[in-house]
Formats: structure tokens, C-alpha cells, sequence
């Protein structure tokens, strides 16, 4: 289990200059190493260290440490793109303005009893003090591993700091909770209860309509404020994200089990109006799944992924499969049974139900406590739309408030 520590550098004069120096010759290094593997597709680092390694010491003047850690962080890139090539995607070569310098055990030193740390430069080690927040405490008895050496856009240094524990192990429970995550109601479960706030809806349309009157203005000083404004909309959703996810993992007891809608590629498969695609491509659920899955894996709780396909339109109650058994977002009524319920929730019951049967399938209960549980069937596989138990509704209510 791993978290960031997130710690702001305010080195003198002379130490910026030199962090400065061994930013810019890691980023050409970066660069350089992405340029000749694209161009000679190549993404094997043996490989690339062969043909990169002596002249990058030579040219950038960097440790070789460093110098090594750039052509790591190259051949990642190069072998991410190579794999969005294969999938039919559009790439080109990676490239980065700023890189992040990688530290590992060897080329930095963090003494938190003392609040300073050693970091290796393009001359040699440099010595600084920092202030770690109090939050950040919590995660200072863990083993420290990598860090990685940022400046942002204010010229503001950090050092991300990742430590690292043995994951919580509990005994696995039959608890089994179907979240539906949706753009109208950022999320409900199978038991009722509906995550979010319309006041947060409220804000995002605010920040919207203040983006495109600044957009059709398009001074100069309208293009700055949009700048400030897209930074506070993402920390916005950011913070609204971790609130939620916090409320629902701590929603469940150890060792139960969370199951969510494997949403990849949505938004290239999902047909909208016009009027939707803003929220669709503004949705954050991915950020919000993340959020989740490490913040259970604190509390043993696993995390489990289904096929979205048909969540939305069978019924929970009967089984069976229409569209036109939801007329509205929030309304769903059975065109066989009649049976009607909130939307949401409904699926959120086939999520739970579909999440059941897959670790049945599987063979056990959870095969891990802590980590993700994702359907082995692919995308093209036809799924057996049984009927779905009915216990949460004798047990449940409508879905209630939560936020």
C-alpha cells in the first residue's frame, strides 16, 4: 500500500540554480532517449542504454544515476505509446517541457526526524530543510521508496515523497455493495444510499457559463483568468471526488466487497445529446474509482469491476432487458412486471447482483483482500442476464441522502 508525501522545497539562490540546471538537462535527456527509440522503434531499455547512455553522460554533464533514472522514465513512455499504437490510437512521440526528476534510494535521503533531505544535482548532493504538514504525519512511521523532484508554473519546488506499508489483511466478509455512478447523481449503492450534492451541480454550470463568456471575450486578461479557472475547477472536482469516495469506503466494513461498472471507453461508446456531452466529458469517474480503490484498500476492503452492458435497463426484480423500461434519467418501470424504482439505484441492485455472480464464477468469495477484481470476459463476450434477487428490497428503503 503506497501514499504521496507531498513536500514544498524553498532552497537559496544558488540551490535553485543548480536544481534549475538538472531539471533542464534531465528533460533533454528524457527527450533525446524517447526521440532515437521512436524513431528507431525501440522500447527495450537495454537497448536504449547502449545507445544513449555515454553520450547523455558526456552532453548533459548529469550523474549516470540520473542519467539512468531519465532513460527509465523514457522507456516507460516509449512502451506506453507503442501500446496505445496497437489499440488503434493516435500517438506521436513523447516529449516532455519539464520532466520530473525520478529519485530512487540511491540518488536522494529524507531524514524526517530532523526535516531535511539530501537530493543528488548535476553537482553532486545538495542539502535542504522542508516542513512536512501535520496531515502528512499519519505516514511518517512507513518505509519511504522513489521521490520525484517537480517545479509547477509558480516556480514553486516539490518533492513527492512515496512510503510505502504491507497492506491491511481482514477476513473477507459476504458483504457485497453495487455502486452506479452517473452524471446527475455522482453516485448510489445497491443498499439506498445516494452520494453527491445538487449544489455541487450548481457550481459546475456557474464555472461553465463563466468559461464561455471568457472564451468569447478573448482579451488577454479574460485568457489569464480562464487559466486561474480551469486550475479551480479540477482541484473543485478533485476535492468533491475525495469527499465522496471517503464517505463510501468508509460506508462498508472490513473485508467487504465495493462493485463498480468497468467504465472504460465510455465516452467513445456512449451516444448523447448535445446537451449531455459537456457533463459526459466532464465526468470525473475515473478519478473517483481510483479514489476509492486506495482509500478501501486501507480498510481491507476490495474493490470489483463488471460489464456495464445492460445495468440500466434490465429490471432487478424481473430480469428482464428493454430500453424502453427507463422513459426518463431518474425513472425505471418494467415494461413486463411493472415493477418501478429510482434508476440509479436500480442498476446499482444489477451492478451488486452481477458482481455476485462473477465471484461465484471465479470460485471464491475475494481471492485478495485490498485489490481489484476486474471480469476476465471481454468487451465482445455475451453475458447471461439472470434474474436478480430481490433481498435488498425487502431490506431497503428509496434512496436516501447522503450529502
Amino acid at each position: 500500500m503506497q501514499r504521496t508525501i507531498r513536500i514544498q522545497l524553498k532552497p537559496d539562490i544558488e540551490t535553485d540554480s543548480v536544481l534549475s540546471q538538472t531539471i533542464e538537462q534531465y528533460t533533454w535527456s528524457f527527450n533525446a532517449v524517447c526521440k532515437h527509440g521512436w524513431k528507431n522503434d525501440l522500447a527495450n531499455g537495454v537497448e536504449l542504454h547502449k545507445a544513449t547512455y555515454y553520450d547523455h553522460r558526456a552532453i548533459t554533464g548529469l550523474p549516470s544515476q540520473l542519467v539512468c533514472a531519465a532513460r527509465v522514465k523514457a522507456t516507460e513512455a516509449l512502451k506506453s505509446a507503442k501500446s496505445l499504437k496497437k489499440k488503434g490510437k493516435t500517438v506521436s512521440c513523447p516529449i516532455s517541457k519539464r520532466c520530473p526528476i525520478r529519485y530512487d534510494a540511491r540518488s536522494y535521503t529524507a531524514w524526517f526526524d530532523r526535516s531535511e533531505l539530501s537530493i543528488l544535482s548535476i553537482n553532486g548532493r545538495v542539502k535542504l530543510s522542508f516542513e512536512i504538514a501535520e496531515y502528512y504525519r499519519q505516514y511518517l512511521a512507513w518505509k519511504n521508496t522513489s521521490a520525484d523532484l517537480l517545479q509547477d508554473r509558480k516556480g514553486c519546488w516539490w518533492l513527492h515523497v512515496v512510503m510505502e506499508i504491507e497492506t491491511p489483511q481482514a477476513s473477507v466478509t459476504d458483504e457485497v455493495v453495487g455502486v452506479d455512478l452517473g452524471i446527475a447523481s455522482p453516485a448510489v449503492d445497491s443498499r439506498g444510499s445516494k452520494y453527491g450534492s445538487g449544489h455541487w451541480k450548481k457550481i459546475e454550470d456557474k464555472t461553465f457559463e463563466l468559461h464561455r463568456r471568457l472564451q468569447s471575450k478573448g482579451t488577454k486578461s479574460a485568457k489569464g483568468h480562464l487559466k486561474k479557472l480551469s486550475g479551480r475547477q479540477r482541484r473543485f472536482r478533485k476535492d468533491c471526488d475525495h469527499v465522496l469516495s471517503k464517505r463510501l469506503a468508509r460506508s462498508v466494513e472490513s473485508g467487504a466487497t465495493l462493485v463498480f461498472e468497468d467504465l472504460t471507453n465510455i465516452r467513445g461508446r456512449a451516444k448523447m445529446r448535445k446537451a449531455q456531452r459537456r457533463r459526459l466529458h466532464g465526468w470525473s469517474f475515473a478519478q473517483f474509482q481510483a479514489f476509492v480503490t486506495y482509500k478501501a484498500e486501507a480498510r481491507g476492503v476490495n474493490v470489483g469491476f463488471v460489464d456495464p452492458r445492460y445495468t440500466s435497463q434490465k429490471c432487478s426484480q424481473c430480469g428482464h432487458i428493454e430500453r424502453g423500461n427507463r422513459p426518463s434519467q431518474a425513472e425505471f418501470r418494467c415494461k413486463k412486471c411493472g415493477y418501478e424504482r429510482h434508476a440509479d439505484y436500480n442498476a446499482a441492485i444489477n451492478i451488486r447482483a452481477e458482481g455476485i455472480r462473477m465471484l461465484k464464477a471465479e470460485g471464491s468469495a475475494v481471492s485478495a483482500v485490498g485489490g481489484e477484481i476486474r471480469p476476465k470476459l471481454g468487451r465482445k463476450s455475451k453475458l447471461r442476464h439472470s434474474p436478480v434477487s430481490t433481498e435488498a428490497d425487502t431490506v431497503l428503503g428509496t434512496p436516501s441522502q447522503c450529502g
